[in-house]
């Protein structure tokens, strides 16, 4: 045993403080499932691939580690009963008792344990009695000790939503059951106000068989079991079919408005007659019902269930295995990897972030670059005909991204475009004064404001990260289909019957008629003229005064009922695969125009109803949008102030500190209430300002700003935002598809068009695409066509292809380009998409530019983080009696 006798100093003993890393390699995806096993240092108790161990060893000097190697068996079992229990019990994907498509396999998994001694990889097996006791405390610590992983697990699904959990009623002990004689059969169950006979519920209080709600598909019921509680206030019914001998069962409570636990189902059913222990489910639950309403015709159309995809791998065609809801990290991230300034960044560049990082599992760029290496080797996509790729799990990616965020930490469905931009707000802060990838999306918005009384003008500037576009409903262009779709639909229903949902005939909307929409001038009102030293109405242009390298464009899907209820428009926006924005140039001022004078003093202050604004604010809307309402509805009272808000609450500067038009100044103005909040946190007046101004008064941003900016918050100089200019011609690229009825459920799948063909990528399934839905995306990227001879060969130096991609150019034709000049940059575009909102991606030469800053999901809660109203602890509408 002298061979451990250098390294005997060096030994730990793993504590309860100490993080083990014995599931995944800190530098590559390699696990004690593979081929080569895991390596667990037993001084740092970090993980390494065999690829990575030696060199480890060298830098550091550490020189033993536990060997992990683990096989994976499948095992056949005999069929299980089919209680809820034995079905999906939670509304996620990927968790324990989720939707997975695994579902009813079982496995066996054999560990086998060797302890190394490096740098000859000289084996010890384990158990063995002769190793010596420090060694043997510190391997069996590390085997009983739960892993890193594991422990991030346990604190993230402490806010998973989990389906089977529900409260026990408050109707439990005091239900009130009446005698009126009624026993109710073990089956043969019909509704007695109709002849349904499915989607039954027995109302415990005077056992009345009723049929529940109507499902927003037109499925389900015709509500006669809510009319009952309408008309006799009995709080509890139970789903008949649902019952099982163990006591569960779907029961729902209609004071408390959701699914609850009845301790004494047992006693409540046996008061009508039935015997809870002959009970046998029957009917699908709840949860079930709800997943496969989610299931339906989107996710048919977009998952391509119906046709047989052929599997792909290698190179660039690596899957993410899903970690529970996790689809919408998958997603970005495959979106991010195809982008040439990302994988310069971080895959060129990865052992340079490996050699020199000494906490790998909590280094943003070792995680990033990890994360790129392994999407674009094809070391982990290697597909066959009889077994689907193994992909990558991004447990330690998710785990340093998501920490200490409201979100992104849980195991719950988050939107792709909020993880996007958290994204972006991770790469600032980790990239100061270094090249960030995440700048490929700005670009300079101008916008023209002309006085209707002087007809003098007003140039100003802002940048922004997405071209946000209303959807014309009066610009469909298949009106009579969908008219007699309508129709059909309605008569279906007439006759308690409903139309096959995957024939749906949607409106259509051509993406021009988008364009056209904002090209249009807008009225500002209440707008104060210098020239006319009061107020007037002008005449508001917005043009783009850069194009960004890749653009996206936000179609804004979510509009409200006159009752304000928010609803998405279910409708095809016709996205082109070339796309001409040349229109949309800004021109800058003309020399037959005349400036508006510089403002001169203040203005008055416009007068606002305090008490409107304190109603507003204690509704939950920022202070900002409160003065905007007020304002631009001159005092008319809470309820137009409030109408005004709901029509924009989609605007992208909705929360931004509001100064009354005309008055704003060509200088950058700082939120008055965020200056004080910084400087009582002990910086100066003018660093305050500082950061304000580079994260556009963002409070929360501009903190961290400050603390990733000391030196340049020591140069006084101010630098104006910089922003690349390209072509204003676009090639569509990729789409990322929401399914599902809301952002909190439901499934994200990205389509990317790779050497020439869409190829989806649905977690850790990647295959070709047969009919890529472009009509139903919600984010979309484009790629610009034009690139110059000079800059196209700094960029992409032909014959030096990136991570084995292959990296080509194919001819465009443009009728400004030359011979020479006719070609395009590689695909590696894509564009998002997802269905509440419709955020789309154009890409441009030069990179991708800023994905897009605000989202709205039209909900209850106004994140300060992200800038939008979301829904929080709302994971689903359950289908309820």
């Amino acid at each position: 045993m002298e061979v451990f006798a250098p390294y005997l100093s060096q030994i730990r003993i793993p504590g309860k403080n100490d993080k083990v890393y014995k599931d995944e390699c800190v530098f590559s995806f390699d696990n004690p499932e593979t081929e080569t096993g895991l390596y667990v240092s037993l001084s740092s108790f970090l993980g390494f691939g065999k690829e990575y161990v030696k060199d480890y060893f060298l830098k550091t000097g550490y020189g033993v580690f536990l060997h992990i190697h683990r096989e994976k068996h499948e095992i056949q079992s005999s069929t299980q009963g089919d209680g809820p229990e034995k079905k999906i019990t939670r509304l996620a994907i990927g968790v324990e008792g989720g939707f997975d498509p695994d579902t009813g396999k079982k496995y066996e998994y054999i560990d086998f344990f060797n302890v190394i001694v490096m740098p000859n990889f000289i084996t010890f097996p384990w158990p063995n009695t002769n190793l010596p006791e420090v060694i043997k405390q510190a391997v069996t610590a590390i085997l009983e000790i739960q892993s890193a992983a594991t422990l991030e697990e346990i604190e993230s699904l402490t806010g998973t939503w989990d389906g089977e959990t529900r409260v026990v009623t408050k109707h439990a002990d005091n239900l009130l059951q009446l005698s009126n004689g009624k026993k109710i059969p073990p089956s043969g169950w019909h509704c007695e106000k109709c002849d349904k006979t499915e989607n039954l519920w027995l109302n415990l209080t005077d056992g009345s068989i009723l049929c529940g709600r109507r499902f927003y598909d037109g499925t389900g019921g015709n509500n006669h079991a809510l009319e009952h509680y309408a008309e006799t206030s009995y709080p509890l019914a139970v789903k008949l079919g649902t019952i099982t001998k163990d006591g569960k069962a779907d029961v729902f409570s209609y004071t408390e408005d959701d699914l609850v636990e009845d301790p004494k189902l047992g006693e409540h059913l046996a008061h009508w007659g039935i015997n809870i222990a002959n009970m046998e489910k029957t009917e699908k639950s709840m949860i079930e019902l709800e997943l496969e309403l989610n299931q339906r015709a989107e996710w048919f159309t977009l998952q391509e269930s119906g046709g047989s995809l052929r599997p792909i791998g290698g190179p660039g065609y690596t899957g993410m295995a899903n970690l529970g809801n996790s689809c919408y990290l998958n997603s970005v991230i495959q979106m991010m990897f195809i982008v040439p300034d990302f994988i310069r960044k971080y895959v060129d560049n990865a052992n340079r972030f490996f050699e020199k990082s000494e906490d790998p599992p909590n280094d943003f760029n070792v995680q990033m670059a990890k994360l790129g290496v392994a999407l674009l080797s094809g070391k982990y996509s290697q597909a066959s005909s009889d077994k689907e790729q193994p992909g990558i799990s991004p447990i330690m990616f998710k785990t340093l991204v998501g920490r200490g965020h409201p979100d992104f930490s849980t195991k719950r469905q988050q939107d792709a475009q909020e993880f996007f931009l958290y994204m972006l707000t991770l790469l600032e802060r980790q990239n100061h004064n270094q090249q960030n990838p995440g700048t490929v999306f700005k670009f300079k918005v101008e916008e023209r404001v002309q006085c209707t009384a002087s007809k003098k003008v007003k140039y100003s500037h802002r940048s922004d990260y997405c071209l946000s576009l209303n959807i014309p409903l009066e610009a469909v262009c298949n009106k009579e289909e969908v008219a007699a779709y309508e129709t059909r639909k309605q008569e279906a229903e007439a006759q308690g019957k409903r139309l096959d949902p995957e024939l749906i005939v949607r409106p259509k909307i051509k993406l021009f008629s988008c364009l056209e929409v904002f090209i249009q001038s807008e009225i500002v009102e209440q707008f104060f003229s210098t020239a006319v030293n009061g107020k007037t109405t002008a005449r508001k242009t917005t043009r783009m005064a850069t194009f960004p390298d890749y653009l996206l464009i936000h179609l804004k899907k979510f509009t409200l009922r006159e009752d304000w209820v928010p609803i998405k428009l279910d409708v095809a926006v016709e996205m082109p695969d070339i796309l001409d924005l040349s229109s949309l140039r800004a021109k800058g001022p003309q020399p037959d125009e005349e400036p508006l004078p510089e403002l001169v003093g203040n203005p008055p202050a416009p007068v606002m109803d305090q008490a409107v604004l304190a109603e507003l604010a204690d509704m939950g809307f920022p202070p900002e949008a409160c003065k905007r309402a007020v304002f631009f509805t001159q005092n008319s009272g809470l309820e137009a102030a409030t109408v005004w808000i709901m029509e924009h609450i989609t605007d992208s500067n909705f929360a931004d500190p509001f100064v009354p038009p005309g008055t704003e100044s060509a200088e950058f103005t700082p939120n008055p209430d965020a200056v004080p909040m910084i400087i009582g946190m002990g910086f100066s007046q003018e660093q305050a300002y500082k950061a304000l101004k580079a994260t556009n008064n963002n409070v929360e941003r501009a903190i961290d700003w400050i603390f990733s900016h000391q030196e340049e918050l020591a140069d006084t100089s101010t630098v104006e935002p910089e922003f690349r200019d390209g072509d204003s011609k676009y090639k569509l690229v990729a789409f990322i598809s929401h399914m599902g009825s809301s952002t909190m459920v439901g499934h994200y799948v990205i389509h990317i068009l790779k050497e020439g063909r869409w190829i989806i990528f649905n977690d850790n399934k990647v295959a070709l695409s047969e009919n890529p839905p472009k009509e139903l995306e919600t984010l979309i990227r484009y790629n610009t066509l034009h690139v110059s001879t000079q800059e196209r060969s700094q960029r992409y130096p032909l014959g030096q292809p990136a991570c084995g991609t292959t990296i080509y150019y194919g001819a465009v034709p443009t009728e400004t380009a030359n011979t020479e000049d006719r070609q395009m940059i590689p695909p590696d575009q894509e564009f998002l998409y997802r269905r509440e909102i419709l955020w789309v991606l154009y890409e441009t030469h030069g990179g991708v530019r800023d994905l897009a800053r605000f989202c709205t999901g039209l909900c209850t809660v106004y994140d300060l983080h992200q800038r939008h109203f979301k829904a929080r602890d709302s994971p689903s509408v359950l289908v309820s009696c």
